[in-house]
């Protein structure tokens, strides 16, 4: 049998970078002032405030593609990919704006966009059913899980769904 030769094996240790990029948040020496972290509260606070108008841009928006679903069927791929696109950021802002609701319909939303193939009347009209509901959270200012309203907006997005899933 042939001698081996010893194998030198080295362990490098490097510094952690990334707690200094998130100015030490888990833990260590440094610190976000006070001063900063309120002014970021201030910032939340007031795209809070301007949520329900912001996102109404985007409602019109989905409802645009929805009657382009219902006038140009030969095109509803398209127009389920913009909805898609639209619904994925919607799900995304809504609870972190007060208004979870939109974010359980507009993840519910993508969920039906996702599909490419087999686009029917009835996911159509799922759409429909789905931009009102938004419609409606919005126009009332429902914020938080909504309470009554909230619940019954979430049932009949639920028959809705019941009623027109293939």
């Amino acid at each position: 049998m042939a001698s081996q030769k010893p194998v030198i094996v080295r362990f490098y240790r490097f510094k952690n970078r990334l707690r200094e990029k998130t100015a030490g948040l888990g833990g260590g020496n440094s610190r976000i002032s006070d001063e900063a972290l309120q002014a970021a509260e201030n910032a939340l606070k007031k795209m809070a405030e301007d949520y329900p108008d912001w996102v109404s841009n985007l409602i019109v928006k989905l409802q645009e593609q929805h009657g382009r679903c219902v006038d140009t069927p030969e095109t509803r791929r398209d127009s389920f990919e913009v909805i898609n696109t639209i619904s994925h950021d919607m799900k995304g802002q809504g609870g972190t704006f007060g208004y979870p609701l939109i974010t359980d319909f507009a993840d519910s939303l993508y969920a039906l966009s996702t599909m490419k193939d087999n686009i029917t009347d009835n996911k159509v009209e799922l759409v429909k059913a789905h931009v009102d509901a938004m419609r409606a959270v919005i126009r009332g200012r429902v914020s938080g899980d909504g309470g009554e309203t909230g619940a019954r907006l979430v049932q009949s997005l639920a028959e809705a769904k019941e009623k027109y899933m293939d």
